[in-house]
């Protein structure tokens, strides 16, 4: 089955949602969960797990559809998460959960006033976006990094092929830039390091080029 990131999938009520990203269990190599949510309103995401997904055909084409209904949606886990920590505080560990994709923002607790200049301190609080991911596993999106093992950077995720059991066979990325791009199709024994948002191949980029 051919999880493509970034595109459409179907409820079993006829809904479209979008599927943005994929968790994975590095150590076998078997994606777990699909990030789903509604399109253009990633605070509504959910961790679905992947046994609720199938290939389907529809007008001769291939989808792959959710065997359960968009409001049936709401009762998994949310991915998303925000914390605003002050200068200094660190983040509490989660004994469930691990962080995947994050974003930072510094936000200044200072404000301008009505004379020009600012009130307050220059301390900042940071505000920390992060998803979150089951232990142990890790998560892609559209346009991960895919680096080979002398560290150039090769291109990006654009899918992922899994068999029935789950487990990823192939990866598809997507070299070349803005006026010519090509995707390769890459076997999954290929990857050597599974990271958040990051893999690494077994193949220097002078062994790929050999390779395809």
């Amino acid at each position: 089955m051919k999880l493509e990131l970034g595109t459409s999938i179907r409820c079993a009520d006829g809904a479209t949602r979008e599927l943005v990203d994929v968790v994975i269990d590095s150590s076998s190599s078997r994606v777990t969960h699909l990030v789903i949510q509604p399109a253009q309103h990633a605070e509504d995401a959910r961790l679905v797990p992947i046994s609720l997904a199938s290939r389907a055909e529809k007008d001769g084409e291939s989808e792959i559809s959710l065997n359960c209904g968009a409001a049936d949606l709401e009762r998994f886990d949310p991915v998303h998460k925000l914390e605003t920590l002050g200068a200094g505080e660190r983040r509490n560990e989660d004994p469930k959960w691990d962080v995947g994709v994050e974003d930072i923002v510094v936000a200044p607790n200072y404000a301008p006033t009505a004379f020009g200049d600012y009130a307050g301190s220059l301390d900042s609080d940071v505000t920390i976006s992060y998803d979150r991911v089951p232990k142990g596993e890790i998560e892609l999106r559209h346009a991960s990094s895919v680096y080979s093992a002398d560290g150039h950077h090769l291109g990006s995720v654009d899918a992922v092929v899994v068999d029935d059991g789950d487990r990823l066979t192939h990866l598809l990325v997507e070299r070349g830039h803005l006026w010519w791009k090509r995707e390769v199709a890459l076997p999954a024994e290929a990857i050597s390091k599974f990271e958040n948002d990051m893999l690494t191949l077994g193949l220097t980029k002078g062994e790929l080029g050999k390779a395809i």
